[in-house]
């Protein structure tokens, strides 16, 4: 097993943020890593926890447009995970990266709606 791969950036320093999501982007990284830990595992806690602060914060009457925003906080991130998966998936091909896809896509629109 190789060492991930790093990027370096204008100062010469690696950037494995750079790293982590170019890789998702381009469909380098696994797929079941993506799903799984990426997308299922990560993801969803992120939105759990971020909907928590933004319960906690409605609950102390902040003002609305600050609980929207932490609570719509990951929704860049959900669309960049779903989307990655979408495009790795389309370079594995089979029934399984099928099947990824879809929980993708209706992971997503759970955690929009919700």
């Amino acid at each position: 097993m190789s060492a991930p791969e790093t990027f370096e950036g204008e100062d010469g320093k690696a950037g494995r943020g750079a790293g982590f999501f170019r890789s998702r982007w381009q469909g380098t990284a696994p797929l079941d890593r993506l799903f799984w830990r990426d997308l299922v595992l990560v993801g969803t806690a992120i939105n759990i926890a971020l909907s928590v602060l933004a319960l906690i914060l409605l609950g102390l009457k902040l003002p609305l447009a600050l609980v929207l925003a932490v609570h719509f906080a990951p929704m860049p991130y959900n669309f960049f995970l779903t989307f990655a998966v979408w495009r790795t998936a389309e370079k594995s091909g089979g029934i399984k990266a099928s099947l990824m896809t879809l929980g993708a896509v209706l992971w997503l629109i759970l955690v929009v709606v919700v």
